[in-house]
């Protein structure tokens, strides 16, 4: 029970929700960038929330099953195909033995997250199956995957909510599925070093559009103008980081943190994207351009809380649907 990669694509790697509890040995977390897109994809094709998937980076993934799949996937615009048959996101769709599921380029974003039913089978490290790219372990093989690699595959569950044929009709809702947008506004908290910039530069920070550089990776994303500049260059103690923190380095251009992110740092902190915004900040690829809007601690609480019940809701909407 395995899937073959013809083509490898871009950048393909074996994720799931992460690797948690490691941090303080300076492990990073990895996992998907958008966690929510695969627990959305992975319910859809009857799997568990946490089961791990393929993060694909801008396309070029061709894949061949050499058994029975329901397959899901969400994430930023991609032409998504089955045969001729085009697979929208957040739809299922029956693969029969032999089929082969293509991903061209995206036209907004650059990642999705594939579901497969049974998932990806690799060994667990550290309680993931999730790949570290920078330290070369976990996923398949601790590496992106190579044209002609073999993909183990678990054993699928009996699912009353994946499709038995063809394309569903029914699907996820459309900003689960995707979250990519042009232009997108992230909402965030304030840092604990936001009083080491002015007045001038919070409005800055808060009123212009930052431009994505070409060098962001899984680790963080970097942008070009506007420069922000801080009040002093007093060396800072290192300090916990986690994805979603904006560090200011001195060059003033800042840096987006995500999954792949180290475990401290000693930049100054001036936000953190909140969490509910985390999927469009995973799409932002060279050239984008990105704006902030703060947003009060309880109010991006509020927001996750409203998510994880909508996300309730919508387990029953499924389990209803095979019913």
């Amino acid at each position: 029970m395995a899937a073959t990669a013809i083509r490898a694509g871009f950048l393909t790697s074996v994720q799931d929700l992460g690797r948690t509890g490691f941090r303080e040995f300076g492990i990073s977390t990895s996992g998907a960038l958008d966690s929510f897109a695969l627990r959305v994809a992975n319910l859809l094709v009857g799997n568990d929330e946490g089961a791990a998937g393929l993060e694909i980076t801008l396309g070029g993934l061709q894949l061949r099953f050499d058994d029975e799949r329901i397959v899901a996937w969400c994430g930023g615009e991609f032409d998504v195909h089955i045969g001729s048959t085009a697979l929208p996101a957040g739809h299922t769709a029956f693969l029969r033995a032999g089929e082969e599921l293509k991903f061209g380029r995206p036209q907004i974003g650059c990642r999705c997250w594939l579901a497969v039913s049974g998932g990806i089978d690799v060994p667990l490290v550290l309680g993931s199956r999730s790949t570290d790219l920078r330290a070369n372990f976990g996923g398949f093989e601790g590496r992106t995957l190579r044209d002609g690699d073999v993909i183990p595959l678990g054993i699928p569950r009996r699912s009353k909510t994946a499709a038995t044929a063809g394309i569903s009709s029914w699907t996820a809702p459309h900003d689960w599925a995707s979250p990519a947008k042009r232009g997108p506004i992230l909402r965030f908290v304030r840092g604990i070093d936001s009083s080491r910039f002015n007045d001038v530069t919070i409005q800055r920070f808060t009123s212009e559009a930052f431009t994505v550089l070409p060098d962001s990776d899984r680790m963080g994303v970097r942008f070009d103008s506007p420069e922000l500049q801080r009040k002093d260059n007093i060396d800072l103690t290192s300090e916990a980081v986690a994805p979603g923190t904006i560090q200011v380095p001195p060059s003033g251009k800042p840096i987006l943190l995500l999954g792949d992110c180290q475990t401290i740092g000693g930049y100054p902190k001036i936000a953190h994207v909140i969490t509910v915004d985390l999927g469009m900040a995973a799409q932002l690829r060279a050239g984008d351009h990105v704006r902030f809007c703060e947003v009060s601690l309880s109010d991006a609480q509020r927001l996750l809380l409203e998510r994880e019940r909508e996300l309730e809701r919508f387990r029953i909407g499924l389990s209803l649907q095979g019913s």
